[in-house]
Order: C-alpha cells, then structure tokens, then sequence
C-alpha cells in the first residue's frame, strides 16, 4: 500500500482521463484546422490561435500535477477562502481589468490574459459541495435555500456586470445540483415556467398571455373541483400563487427585455423566436453557422478542405462556432461521434460521482457534470441555430487559454477526489 500511495495517479479513473484527452485532441485538430486558413500560419506561433491553444493545454499539465500532489481534504478544508478570494478577484476587474469585445473580464499580463470567471465555477462548485454536505444542511428550509442560492448568484451577478451574462448563465446550472440534494421540485417547475412565459409572451404579447393565463387557471379550477371533486381550499391557494406570479412575471418581461439585456441580445432573441429575419446583421453568425455544418453533409468533406472554414465565413470560427468545423469538414458521422464521446463523458462522471463515499466528492461530482452539460448543450444549441447566441465555449474544443485551464481545474479536481475514495477519508 505505502508504494501505491506513492504513486500521485493510483485510482485515477483512465476512462475519464482517456475521454477527456480524445476531446483535447479533438479539440486542436479543430483548432489547427482553422488557424490554417491564414497566409501567415505558423502553428507554434504564439500570433497563432493553434499555437496558443498548444500553450494552454502546455500550462494545463503541471496543474493537473499540483491537483494530483496535494491531499484531497485541502479542497474541502479552503473552499470558502478560495472562495472569497475569486469574489474579490472578480470585483477587481471593474478597477483593473482589460476590456475586450465590450466585456471587462479579463486581467492582462504582458502578452497573456487571464478570465477568472472561468475559474471561478470550479472554486463556487467546490463551495457549494462544502456547504451541502454539512450535516445540518436541510435544502427543504427556506433560510438555508436561501444561503445556498447567495453563494451562487453573487459570482453570477459579479460577472453578469462585466457584462458577459453568457458566463453568468452557467451558474444555473448549479440548480440541477440542489434539486439531486432536496431542493423543492417547485422551484425547477417556476423556473421551467418563468422560461416558457418569456418566450411566449416575446411571441404573442402581454395581454393575449394574460387572457390566456386567466382561461388556463379557469378551467384547471372547473377539472379540479367539478371532475376531481376536491374542495377548491385545497388547491385555490396553489393556483392563486401560479396567477400571481405567472401575471408579475409576464408584465415584467417588456422591462427586462429592455433594461436588462443589451440591444444586440434583443436582436438576437428576436431572430431564434423567427420575429426578425436578418441573416446579413445580428443572425449573420448562426446563418452563416447552420448553412457550413449543412455543407458538411453525411461524411463532411475532410480534415482541413472546408472550403466554407477556409473562406472564413463563419466569424469567431476558432471559439464560439468551433462546432460549425466539425459539421462541415466531418459531416453528420463526425458530429454524432463528437456529441457521443460528450455523452459518454459527462455519463462517466455521473456514474463515479454516484460511487463516491464521501458525500461532498458526489455534490462535486454533479457539480462538474452540470456545468459541463450546460456548456454542451447551450453551445451546439446556439450553433446549428435554435438557441441565441450567448458566448459560451464548448469545453475543451473553443479556443481560449483561461476557458481550456479552467475546465482542466474543474475536471481534474473530481478526479482526484475520485480517486480517494479508495483510501479513508
């Protein structure tokens, strides 16, 4: 045993691992095969979006070391310093941040920036699963969903005012995490209603969702007490809270369309929900997105002879829309064993969190799955079109040192955590 506890990688999962390193491999073949298109390509070259990401994952092989070398307690035992430190980090880029494409979230170091909200799921994860595994914690009280809702919208908001609300958006995720650990089903049932009264009031307007609220409820009380024979003190006082907050919601979208989001997310809004046809200005990039992957076809037209990639015709190819690439140069085949080995990796670390014997290695476990599955889902979703645009990278394959690094942390941690559980804790 003492020579296996020598070893810093015994019990690492290889299948984590192997996933992981075939989406990095992936993910720069991808990447080489976009910064190819320029005259100048040199793919060592730091001027290059390859040779930059090369560093990245350089940099991301002694930090996976140090994860490894250090004792799976101390992320425990520092979560909430650490985490104090990141609010206090992303408070300083309002004083001494770098403001790229209209976002202040970045520190710049010479030639190098570094975005810490990237780092910072992984230090709220590590939080979150400290605070939810303590024994008194009960996610079915009102002041501790409180407590727990704080600890994740603060570092929300922060990077929300930088603006960069794509960033922002991942914390939801977290609300998957709370509802496996005893958050009240209510809270996903307003929060998947909140997202289907914003939608459709955009589509239809104010009043026709009003009257047809007030019909809904009409009838949901003629079934309930009529059909059901139930006395309506059973179930008035439920229907009475969905109308109210169904009614304050719906009248309060006009006002959060246009103090809230930007003109440019307004615009976009507008072109997903087929309101605004616009395929030369705002819904350029998704149009010029969905017409490279379906170029690609049933087998693509192979490894660096996208003529569409080449030609440049998707912008911001080589982070946000990487995932058009795959669709042209590898076609259908291609696209569907990328999204398999996506599927297949976030399903493994579902399964080893649910091994865990300690119960903050599993909350952290689906902490990082979560996060993932956003990621995931909301980037393929904004690049072939049926969701808008919102500058969220798909992990490992978006170029992006601080997004790259970042996800590395949030993964390899877990993995280490992972592998403990064959000593005691």
């Amino acid at each position: 045993m003492r020579k296996l506890r020598n070893n810093i990688f015994y019990g690492a999962d290889f299948i984590l691992i192997l996933l992981f390193l075939i989406l990095v491999v992936l993910g720069l073949l991808n990447i080489f095969s976009v910064s190819s298109t320029s005259a100048q390509f040199d793919a060592l070259s730091l001027s290059s979006r390859f040779g930059t990401q090369l560093l990245w994952v350089g940099i991301s092989i002694p930090t996976v070391i140090i994860i490894f070398f250090l004792e799976a307690k101390i992320f425990e035992r520092f979560a909430t310093l650490t985490y104090v430190f990141i609010l206090i980090v992303l408070a300083g880029l309002f004083v001494f941040g770098k403001n790229i494409n209209g976002a202040t979230s970045w520190y710049s170091f010479g030639s190098f920036n570094l975005q810490p909200s990237e780092i910072a799921k992984a230090i709220t994860a590590l939080t979150v699963s400290k605070i939810l595994s303590e024994n008194y914690f009960d996610l079915r009280k009102l002041h501790y969903q409180w407590q727990i809702f704080l600890i994740v919208l603060i570092p929300a908001i922060l990077i929300s005012l930088q603006p960069d609300p794509g960033s922002a958006l991942v914390y939801a995720a977290f609300f998957f995490v709370f509802y496996r650990e005893g958050l009240p089903w209510y809270y996903i049932f307003f929060g998947l209603l909140a997202i289907l009264l914003f939608v459709t009031t955009l589509l239809f307007g104010k009043i026709p969702m009003l009257i047809s609220l007030l019909v809904f409820l009409i009838l949901a009380s003629f079934y309930l007490y009529f059909i059901k024979k139930r006395k309506f003190s059973r179930f008035g006082g439920g229907l009475f809270i969905i109308l109210l907050f169904s009614s304050m919601f719906i009248l309060s979208v006009d006002y959060i369309v246009t103090n809230v989001f930007e003109q440019r997310h307004r615009d976009r809004f507008m072109v997903i929900l087929g309101q605004t046809t616009d395929t030369k200005g705002i819904g350029y990039n998704t149009n010029q997105s969905v017409l490279t992957i379906g170029s690609g076809g049933f087998t693509g037209k192979g490894f660096m002879f996208g003529d569409r990639t080449k030609g440049k015709f998707v912008p911001e190819q080589d982070t946000d829309y990487i995932f058009s690439t795959i669709g042209e140069e590898w076609g259908f085949l291609g696209s569907s064993l990328v999204i398999l080995i996506f599927t297949a990796f976030l399903l493994r670390i579902l399964v080893l969190a649910e091994r865990q014997k300690n119960k903050f290695s599993r909350i952290y476990g689906y902490s990082v799955a979560s996060i993932f599955f956003l990621h995931f889902t909301i980037n393929i979703g904004m690049v072939i079109g049926v969701l808008p645009t919102i500058g969220i990278p798909l992990p490992f394959f978006s170029g992006g040192g601080s997004a790259f690094l970042g996800f590395t942390i949030l993964l390899f941690i877990f993995v280490k955590l992972d592998a403990n559980k064959v000593y005691e804790w």
